[in-house]
């Protein structure tokens, strides 16, 4: 990996290229002169395609040009953002951009994972306070453990994680993002993957320490809050005797959540307009504390749940009358609509990226509409989040899903978060696999999700994990660290920080925590459904397959598509052909799919010496007749094998459209049929 500093964009406040193979992207960071009021961080992080980077022409016909990002390109730029929002110190409040570009592409490195490092890079040596160098890599394994694996590698891997983190000799190697997909891999097998992963991002912190010394910027200063100890301790006094008040419940989150409006009501009440900011910030850490204490010393939770318990699951399939298969998932408040609908092979979502152009024929696609939330709010299309959420449960099930040749169906799964209190993506897994197995798809095994969520305390050093956390647990805690998988193993993880990151020991503890609580969700998901049904929704289309030799596929298609445009014009079926001679015949009736089925068996089948058949006349020569003895097959009767008699003329005994029996006398190595009428009619 090389980095050069090209003054591309001399007015951002920070800039970096690097390459690494052939691949190259060019990362910018700039920040706003003035802050924001905003009441939270402002940062927009932003990875982009360009297509010229992969020597590509895209795009629509009509403009030729990058449009929207593609979901890959979203996900890319959530990944970094990800990593690199807990290294930015508490108190910035000035708007931040941080763009990625893509320039070249290899086909070889991912310039997603480069991204994350030039970013780091470009933020490192400007004058953004930033508490980097943040190191990223790529894992995969084939047999060993692979940094920065190839395509090709990590399309034969049994696990392809990206790992971010920080390395200091104070603190040692920490972990701040995880993002991962999995063959239902192990747990071990993954903390393996975490130690392939802390010598490499030592080696790229220490890469970008060098070139801060040499070049980095002095680092601008964060000017200083507006303090008044007197309102931070009159806020501190009324939280803690109310709040401790309110822990003492069995559930108290919904009380906390009015206490939190009945004291910001006081403070519009009580003070000016700057005061008044000061004390809404001073409330919500002194909430924070609290509710941080009771759990870290009594291990008490705003639900009244123990550390490790998972909220009460409820289970249902069969829910929708015409769909082909569905589901909805409980765990407490937070509720998820999964549905399926089965397609034709010639269904599959085609995906155009810079990256890569291929098919997907299993999507999972996540909704977050505003009243699970209990809000009002315009309803536009997805956004980066449903994305996002929608690619984690994809991720998490896609190692389940039959092949094409046990299955042939291209399957679309949405989700509907109907009901909202933490962790949906993880609901969104365990509703999918309801679903399908609802819709009769042959899963290997049921997989499930759950979020798993952590406070520490870095001065005593001790820290505790809560299971499946709620959106209170979520907005106060200092982690959501995702994990699905089945029975066999994991298939999914994505860690997001709002602290400096995890040690491998938290890692390997929050993945035994994680483990347990997925089998238990298991356990009551089975109580539903145990295996996918054996029959498919009498709503769902019919497919069958048959396969031919490849080259009897031009027969198939015929002449600018003339024979397979007839089949499906004759039986209202839906015809799809591989490459291989797979073909898949796709109708709502079977009757549809028989007759289709005979008619391509037909024109594919070998023809021997010997048979007889009833053909039709298609065209008449002066030398003999063209004679179509099956669909898309035919072959010649010679003017001496019409008629017992020598004739003169081949109209005077046979015409265009005419039915005549037909013996076949040879059929030559090219593929060529001599016929005979007047051998049939002998027979």
């Amino acid at each position: 990996m090389t980095a050069s500093f090209n003054r591309f964009a001399e007015k951002a406040n920070g800039e970096a290229v690097l390459r690494y193979g052939d691949t190259v992207v060019f990362a910018t960071v700039t920040m706003a002169e003035e802050e924001t009021e905003k009441d939270f961080f402002p940062l927009s992080v932003n990875y982009e395609e360009k297509f010229y980077a992969a020597g590509k022409i895209s795009g629509s016909r009509y403009t030729r040009r990058e449009g929207r990002p593609s979901d890959k390109a979203t996900l890319i730029s959530r990944m970094i953002d990800r990593a690199v929002r807990p290294a930015f110190p508490e108190g910035l409040n000035k708007e931040i951009q941080i763009i990625i570009t893509c320039l070249s592409f290899d086909e070889e490195n991912d310039p997603g994972m480069l991204g994350m490092i030039a970013a780091s890079l470009a933020l490192h040596i400007s004058d953004i306070p930033f508490k980097g160098p943040l190191g990223a890599v790529r894992v995969g394994k084939n047999k060993e453990y692979i940094i920065n694996p190839t395509y090709n590698i990590r399309e034969e891997s049994e696990l392809d994680v990206v790992v971010s983190g920080f390395s200091s000799e104070e603190k040692g190697f920490i972990i701040n993002m995880i993002d991962g997909t999995f063959k239902e891999t192990e747990e071990k097998n993954i903390e393996d993957a975490f130690l392939a992963a802390e010598q490499a991002i030592k080696e790229i912190c220490k890469f970008q320490n060098e070139i801060r010394d040499k070049i980095g910027k002095e680092k601008i200063t964060i000017p200083p809050l507006f303090k008044n100890e007197d309102i931070k301790k009159k806020i501190e006094e009324e939280v803690k005797g109310k709040v401790k008040e309110l822990l003492e419940k069995e559930d108290c989150e919904d009380d906390l959540s009015e206490l939190e409006e009945e004291i910001k009501d006081n403070i519009k009440e009580k003070y000016e307009e700057k005061e008044e900011e000061y004390a809404r910030e001073c409330l919500e850490k002194a909430l924070k504390k609290e509710v941080r204490r009771s759990i870290m010393e009594k291990e008490k939770r705003v639900d009244g749940r123990k550390l490790d318990e998972i909220r009460k699951i409820n289970s249902s399939v069969g829910l929708l009358p015409r769909t082909h298969g569905s589901a909805l998932f409980e765990r407490g408040e937070t509720k998820a609509l999964s549905v399926i609908t089965l397609g034709a092979p010639g269904e599959e979502q085609l995906m155009d990226d810079m990256e890569l152009s291929e098919k997907k024929r299993f999507m999972h696609h996540y909704n977050f509409p505003p009243y699970c939330v209990g809000e009002t709010k315009p309803v536009r299309g997805p956004g980066r989040r449903e994305i996002g959420h929608g690619m984690i449960g994809e991720n998490s099930i896609f190692p389940l899903i039959p092949d094409a040749g046990e299955f042939p169906y291209t399957i679309r799964g949405v989700t509907e978060i109907v009901s909202s209190n933490g962790s949906t993506s993880m609901a969104s897994v365990c509703g999918m696999t309801l679903a399908l197995m609802d819709a009769g798809v042959p899963i290997k095994r049921p997989a499930a999700g759950i979020s798993i969520g952590l406070v520490s305390d870095d001065e005593k050093g001790n820290h505790k994990l809560l299971t499946d956390i709620k959106g209170t647990e979520d907005h106060y805690g200092d982690m959501d660290f995702k994990v699905a998988g089945t029975r066999e193993g994991v298939t999914v993880i994505q860690l997001d920080v709002k602290i400096e990151g995890l040690t491998k020991e938290m890692a390997k503890e929050t993945l035994k925590q994680a483990k347990e609580a997925r089998h238990s969700i298991l356990e009551e998901m089975e109580k539903t459904i145990s295996a996918p049904r054996e029959n498919l929704s009498p709503f769902a289309p019919k497919i069958a397959t048959l396969k031919i030799d490849k080259e009897k596929i031009g027969d198939v298609i015929g002449p600018r598509g003339k024979t397979i445009n007839d089949i499906i014009e004759g039986t209202s079926v839906a015809i799809d052909i591989d490459d291989e001679g797979l073909i898949s015949i796709t109708s709502e009736k079977e009757e549809s799919i028989e007759k289709a089925v005979s008619w391509i068996k037909n024109i594919t089948r070998e023809i021997k010496e010997g048979e007889v058949f009833q053909g039709k006349v298609v065209k008449i020569f002066g030398f003999g007749a063209v004679v179509e003895i099956l669909p898309g097959q035919e072959g010649l009767v010679h003017i001496s094998e019409i008629a017992s008699k020598r004739i003169e003329k081949v109209e005077d005994e046979v015409s265009p459209g005419q039915v005549v029996p037909v013996k076949v006398i040879k059929v030559e190595s090219g593929g060529k049929i001599s016929l005979s009428i007047k051998r049939a009619k002998e027979e």
